[in-house]
């Protein structure tokens, strides 16, 4: 019942803010905070109102959920939560962002520092627009805290990367860890132009629900396919030797790219038996 009232309470607040923020509209909110983007610290202001409420459709939030914001900016997506979250935390490391948001953002705790470093509360969502510069390292984070569902915002490249299937240019360690580990969806590309300033690039929203714990095998695991994926058009057959696995229990003639995630897993826990 709770989750139905979120629902139509969502569908409500989307009607009333179908409007996209224009160019002129974000230039006024900057000068009136005296706020000039960083670019050090990539920022890139979403002013597509639309896009920041398919966000919270593909998180299904509603009043049951905690959320967790990183990289909240000037609230544009941090008001639009509150509205159909139970609760709402917002991280950003800015202190001039994080007086806008405080002003801006009634019933959202804001959370003053570095997502990488800050004690965080608990929560089972998490809804971002995240720094790009800083994609590899958040998703990692995020894999440790294991949220029920991640919707997140990053640059369409790294997002092709993270979904990419095996035998494709994209596919590379980072497709392993998050595919092994979560189940990904790229849900939509999003133009350049949906930001103030708008970046030098294209963006993309990113769906992931974690379906296994990153613990300590985990990130052995992690090693072992950065080592193998810094030849990853290398054939497994010399490797594998040399790790005292015979070709009878693992085909040789196969590349590191073109083993699925689980095909990895399996060498790597044929490599640890052999080592026993």
């Amino acid at each position: 019942m709770l989750e139905e009232l979120g629902q139509r309470n969502l569908e409500k607040c989307i009607q009333r803010n179908k409007e996209e923020m224009s160019r002129q509209d974000m230039v006024k909110l900057l000068k009136e905070y005296g706020i000039k983007p960083s670019k050090w610290a990539g920022q890139h202001f979403l002013i597509d109102e639309r896009v920041a409420w398919r966000q919270i459709e593909y998180a299904n939030v509603s009043k049951n959920d905690v959320v967790l914001e990183i990289g909240a900016g000037l609230g544009s997506l941090t008001e639009k939560l509150e509205r159909v979250a139970g609760k709402v935390y917002a991280v950003e490391r800015d202190e001039r962002l994080c007086e806008v948001l405080r002003e801006r953002c009634e019933r959202a705790e804001i959370i003053q520092g570095d997502f990488l470093k800050v004690e965080l509360p608990r929560f089972n969502k998490v809804v971002a627009n995240i720094p790009y510069k800083l994609s590899s390292v958040i998703t990692y984070r995020l894999l440790t805290l294991r949220p029920k569902v991640a919707v997140i915002m990053y640059q369409k490249e790294f997002a092709e990367r993270m979904a990419a299937k095996p035998r494709t240019k994209q596919y590379g360690r980072l497709s392993v860890l998050v595919q092994f580990f979560a189940d990904v969806e790229l849900l939509e590309v999003v133009p350049r132009r949906s930001f103030f300033p708008p970046p030098k690039v294209d963006s993309a929203i990113v769906r992931i629900k974690q379906m296994r714990e990153l613990d300590a095998a985990g990130k052995e695991f992690l090693q072992f396919v950065s080592v193998l994926f810094s030849q990853r058009r290398k054939k497994l057959k010399s490797s594998i030797r040399k790790l005292g696995i015979s070709e009878r229990d693992f085909d040789g003639e196969r590349r590191p790219e073109e083993l699925s995630p689980e095909e990895l897993w399996e060498l790597f826990q044929k490599v640890k038996q052999a080592k026993a």
